[in-house]
């Protein structure tokens, strides 16, 4: 049985997803750890494995609007490599406390591993037609305001606002859907 109501049926479609933080613990505001989803979805992309329309990354939790028709796979894939990275980056900068908290949040039955980085599952939602894009275009770019960070979303470094607005980010998007 499946774990999740929210599934991927029709991977001709972009889907809205969040890949949330166990315990909303705010590791991406450490830039070593922001730099390894960062450069994980640069990788993603680069290698055509999905396309991203809209992202942005938040202290405790990230949105994507991606495509793909192997979705479910290739975000269980980035889930399972930023895990592996960020619990290295983690022991490196010896961060023992945050370590702990992540053995405590580590599920019962995952057996291969003493960590857990990320909540289960990414609650996809098919964008079913324009109008959905635009309002979860909106939702995203407006998720760092909403959180009181910043004033406007173009502000927000790690956000496809400013790509929207012509000014390129540090991950690669799809404006032009």
């Amino acid at each position: 049985m499946a774990r999740s109501r929210y599934n991927i049926f029709d991977t001709s479609q972009p889907y809205f997803l969040t890949c949330t933080v166990v315990q909303w613990l705010k590791l991406f505001d450490n830039k070593d750890l922001r730099k390894v989803i960062v450069d994980s979805l640069n990788f993603i992309t680069k290698h055509h494995r999905f396309q991203i329309y809209a992202y942005v990354i938040m202290p405790n939790h990230l949105h994507l609007i991606a495509l793909s028709e192997q979705l479910s796979k290739e975000i269980a894939s980035f889930k399972s490599f930023t895990a592996r990275n960020i619990i290295d980056t983690l022991k490196s900068q010896n961060e023992n406390r945050i370590l702990q908290i992540l053995a405590e949040c580590k599920l019962k039955f995952k057996h291969d591993r003493t960590y857990q980085i990320w909540q289960e599952g990414s609650h996809p939602q098919e964008i079913q037609n324009e109008m959905m894009m635009h309002q979860k275009i909106e939702y995203i770019h407006y998720n760092p305001v909403r959180a009181g960070y910043i004033e406007e979303p173009m502000e927000w470094t790690y956000s496809s606002a400013r790509d929207y607005n012509g000014i390129k980010g540090p991950i690669e998007v799809i404006t032009d859907w």
